[in-house]
């Protein structure tokens, strides 16, 4: 578990999930269904972190691994929470799971107009290795690919 202010980074849990689905539905056009989200979970190579604002969950983070790399599937955080570290506690607690896994890098990919979380990405040393034409839908935009090497 990692705590920064008032932000508290930890484990995802199965009882979380009305919560993450919650998240799902306020901040994407196309959100994973409870059904999409417990199955993944339940996975063994699955990593998921939640943020907790006040005892409340106010963000999170999904992601899988494969073969010692990481691949991060959503990254979410309320709207009347955001530029206030969530998303960047969510990302750091993953960075430290992926270099305790041993994890070679973490890669994600984000809508090329999302300026702000390509910053905090790019803050966080993620760098834009290409980008995948009409990859979101509603609106149909472009996805940039970056990624952060863990060595």
């Amino acid at each position: 578990m990692m705590q920064r202010n008032d932000i508290t980074v930890r484990n995802a849990e199965i009882l979380d999930i009305p919560h993450i689905a919650a998240l799902e539905q306020e901040c994407f056009s196309a959100p994973w269904s409870e059904n999409a989200l417990r199955e993944t979970m339940e996975q063994e190579n699955s990593v998921f972190l939640v943020a907790e604002c006040d005892g409340e969950i106010c963000g999170y983070v999904g992601s899988y691994h494969a073969a010692g790399e990481g691949y991060i599937t959503n990254v979410a955080v309320s709207v009347t929470m955001r530029r206030r570290g969530v998303g960047r506690s969510l990302i750091c607690a993953l960075k430290e799971k992926a270099t305790e896994k041993e994890f070679s890098f973490l890669t994600l990919e984000v809508r090329v107009g999302n300026l702000p979380a390509i910053a905090l990405y790019e803050s966080l040393g993620f760098v834009n290795l290409g980008r995948r034409p009409r990859f979101y839908s509603n609106p149909t935009e472009d996805a940039y690919i970056m990624t952060w090497n863990v060595t």
